[in-house]
């Protein structure tokens, strides 16, 4: 029983630089670039984001449901946008603007799935091939 919980800690440590290297991923791409480069690596960053917190806040999901449940959740933030509910909370809060966006943009739609492919690549390559070292419990 042990070893499970250890893992789990494991992998919310490394969920949560995961998330700290992202954060400041996403702050360097825009002091250094601008334009729509630096607009859709934040977007990508932005769903990686969501998908290490989802791992922090799960750390025994597989890193398939690590991914889909971020590009999920993504995709429902920036189809929110098209209700006008985001865009009236970002004029009232810097940190609504920052999480919800304000602009339906489609091609976003697609960068968040580079995020997502992303976080499932990194993930994949964190959780191990063994059952005996992952944290999930199964036999």
């Amino acid at each position: 029983m042990r070893a499970r919980g250890r893992g789990a800690y494991r992998y919310r440590y490394v969920a949560l630089c995961a998330a700290v290297v992202t954060v400041a991923a996403g702050l360097g791409v825009r002091t250094v670039a601008d334009g729509a480069g630096a607009k859709y690596a934040g977007d990508a960053l932005y769903t990686f984001l969501i998908c290490a917190l989802v791992a922090l806040c799960a750390p025994r999901a597989r890193p398939l449901a690590v991914a889909g449940t971020g590009l999920v959740l993504s995709w429902a933030v920036e189809l929110s946008q098209l209700t006008g509910v985001p865009a009236e909370l970002s004029r009232h809060s810097a940190v609504a603007r920052l999480v919800l966006g304000s602009t339906f943009n489609a091609p976003d739609l697609l960068w968040y799935a580079v995020g997502a492919a992303a976080a499932w690549g990194a993930w994949r390559f964190a959780w191990p091939d063994s059952c005996e070292q992952c944290p999930s419990g199964h036999s």
